[in-house]
């Protein structure tokens, strides 16, 4: 009997779910410490580990006022960079969809180092692992997989044409974190799967759930992509070309209510692969959850920068999520 229940919580308590609760609980931690700082003035001023812990959560402009040491400016790194997340997101991930598709449409299995690699996330066994992977080739798999490949192609564009990067900086810490992240995201989505069984074509497993997340992610893609346009445009002038590099108060629009609609917008785009995985995905919840205080955090920095700098900050908006946060 003991040994049944220890088997069960074995399994529900996998690699890949503890490291996305504790990511988040992370980000959670921060946000409420940070939160908490400023009712700490004095501490604000005169500790180092405080001055130690904003250098790691800001980044770009949020980060410009922070009275920083030397000896932390040696890790910084230009923001500009974002684009290397996006790159190494594109790479990576389209690589394992056509690892997917292949095993779908071929029946050839994954390459035994991503075998291996599945079976430490998910604490599948190897023997059964051969032929989960089989009911783990669904269309909410194969979806999802082609929609993060098209968020990053997206974004990686929008980073090269779209947005405008001053001299900001981020740190080195962040910049690693940025690289596996979206490489660890794109083996979570061949782990988030277990619940649903695909049976018959991938056209055949269509439901209205999914249909649902699809236009999420388009309507959420959208907000996202205007909202880093107008951000663009403060920055430039009617012909396009750059004017300032100075940070400006954002209106109009999405930003009528939310200080950061682009970070709202991709929490609503993790909702929406949560939903192609019909919300039976543990795993992928617990992603949506990291993503949430990760962005609550961002858009709460910026939040508070916009309301120092501009007096006349409209006070009806909100940090990242309308009407609420």
């Amino acid at each position: 009997m003991l040994h049944s229940k220890m088997t069960r919580i074995s399994v529900g308590l996998n690699l890949i779910d503890c490291l996305w609760s504790v990511l988040a609980l992370c980000f959670l931690v921060a946000f409420c410490a940070h939160k908490t700082s400023a009712y700490l003035p004095k501490l604000r001023e005169t500790s180092g580990l405080f001055t130690f812990f904003q250098d790691l959560i800001r980044y770009g402009k949020t980060k410009q006022n922070l009275n920083r040491c030397e000896w932390l400016r040696v890790f910084d790194v230009p923001k500009r960079w974002f684009w290397h997340f996006y790159f190494v997101s594109v790479c990576w991930n389209v690589f394992l969809l056509v690892l997917l598709l292949n095993s779908t449409y071929q029946q050839q299995p994954y390459p035994s180092w991503l075998t291996w690699i599945l079976e430490i996330l998910t604490g599948v066994p190897s023997n059964a692992s051969k032929g989960q992977l089989t009911t783990l080739c669904c269309l909410s798999t194969v979806l999802v997989q082609l929609l993060f490949c098209v968020h990053s192609l997206r974004r990686l564009l929008e980073c090269l044409f779209v947005s405008v990067f001053s001299d900001g900086v981020l740190h080195l810490v962040q910049y690693v974190f940025g690289l596996g992240y979206y490489i660890v995201l794109g083996l979570t989505v061949l782990c988030s799967d277990h619940t649903a069984k695909g049976t018959g074509t991938l056209l055949s497993q269509l439901d209205w759930i999914h249909v649902a997340g699809i236009l999420l992610f388009v309507g959420a893609s959208l907000l996202q992509h205007h909202s880093m346009v107008l951000l663009a445009r403060l920055r430039t002038g009617k012909s396009g070309r750059v004017e300032t590099l100075a940070h400006r108060m954002p209106k109009g629009s999405c930003f009528k209510l939310v200080s950061c609609p682009h970070y709202f917008a991709e929490l609503l785009i993790y909702i929406s692969f949560s939903l192609v995985f019909g919300g039976l995905s543990l795993t992928w919840w617990l992603v949506v959850l990291y993503v949430l205080f990760n962005q609550a955090l961002a858009g709460q920095l910026s939040h508070e920068l916009y309301i120092s700098k501009y007096n006349s900050y409209p006070k009806h908006r909100r940090a990242f999520i309308p009407f609420l946060l």
